[in-house]
């Protein structure tokens, strides 16, 4: 059985049993072919690479075309700086006022460099692993797209002052996520990652105010076009939960911060759980003491629908055999 069928049946829930593993490594991927993080977020065969080596080397059951935040943002003009071994970073501060807001055109995707070039990745993904292998996209959320647009601290304060503001923005970003998502489904993703990791800092309300029926939209839309959802919010969301569960999500990340037992008296048992370990106890603690709690949380999990990782991004110092020792807890 190859990893794209195992996980088709895992996400249908006709076989529970299948336990998946496949932890998010970015800068690691990169430094695992030699590569440096600023050629892995800025050459989609790079990327491709030093995702298909990883699953080789540590088992993976997935690929994915994540990245960096700055996608979409660098689509709607703004410039990007590459770091050499560090995140991508956004030299401009596009939406300054509700006007730059009303000027903010909608971009081509497909004559932008950056969206492009993850387009480009989907389609080398598929030329290369020949439709055997899961392969997972990104786009920003609503709420993170606008942060990166307006700024995180100007944009927390016009969730409380100015919702019209809010809602304008947000509106705009949605349009983008959702040709994007559209452009990665059709070069053969099986599942779209949305990324909204500052929704972990915001409250119940709010979230349920401005974010929540945005989310539900994306999914929807997803869905609408053959793919699989997943939602990826770093961090404590435990005050989230509620309103996740009307989500109708594929998948979810978790952070270690969730109790993944409580989680799923509130989700069901629909849903994929992905997670949850601490990427720094991944990162500094022995083999032994990795095994142990990966035994303990496969064991709990057993019977339901997951795929082992840690809760965010793998640390790009991982020793190779702490990913290893994971990994031999589901064979």
């Amino acid at each position: 059985m190859n990893k794209k069928l195992k996980f088709e049946k895992l996400l249908s829930g006709e076989d529970n049993s299948i336990l998946l593993f496949k932890p998010i490594v970015m800068h690691f991927a990169a430094r695992h072919i030699g590569a440096t993080y600023g050629k892995f977020a800025s050459d989609y065969k790079v990327l491709v690479e030093s995702n298909i080596r990883c699953m080789e080397t540590f088992d993976f059951d997935s690929v994915s075309l994540i990245s960096d935040p700055y996608r979409e943002t660098s689509a709607f003009g703004a410039r990007i700086k590459y770091l050499d071994e560090g995140v991508p970073q956004c030299l401009d501060k596009l939406v300054n006022s509700v006007e730059d807001a009303r000027n903010l055109q909608i971009p081509d995707l497909y004559k932008c460099e950056r969206t492009l070039d993850r387009i480009m990745g989907a389609a080398h993904y598929q030329k290369l692993l020949k439709g055997t292998v899961p392969v997972g996209g990104w786009i920003e959320g609503p709420l993170a797209e606008a942060c990166d647009l307006a700024g995180l601290s100007e944009m927390m304060m016009n969730l409380m002052c100015d919702p019209d503001y809010t809602n304008f923005l947000m509106d705009k970003c949605m349009v983008v996520a959702k040709d994007f998502a559209k452009a990665q489904i059709n070069e053969g993703c099986d599942y779209i990652g949305i990324g909204d990791a500052i929704c972990s800092q915001i409250d119940a309300e709010t979230y349920s105010t401005y974010v929540k029926d945005r989310h539900k939209e994306l999914v929807d839309h997803i869905h609408s076009l053959g793919s699989k959802a997943k939602l990826h919010i770093c961090g404590d969301i435990n005050h989230l939960l509620p309103s996740i569960s009307e989500l109708n999500l594929d998948i979810i990340d978790f952070d270690w911060q969730v109790d993944l037992i409580k989680a799923r008296e509130i989700l069901g048992e629909k849903i994929v759980f992905k997670g949850n370990i601490n990427p720094i106890f991944i990162q500094d603690a022995s083999t032994d003491e990795i095994s142990k709690l990966a035994t303990s949380l496969v064991t709990s999990q057993k019977g339901t629908k997951f795929i082992l990782s840690g809760g965010c991004e793998l640390s790009v110092y991982t020793p190779h055999e702490n990913i290893k020792a994971l990994r031999q807890n589901l064979k």
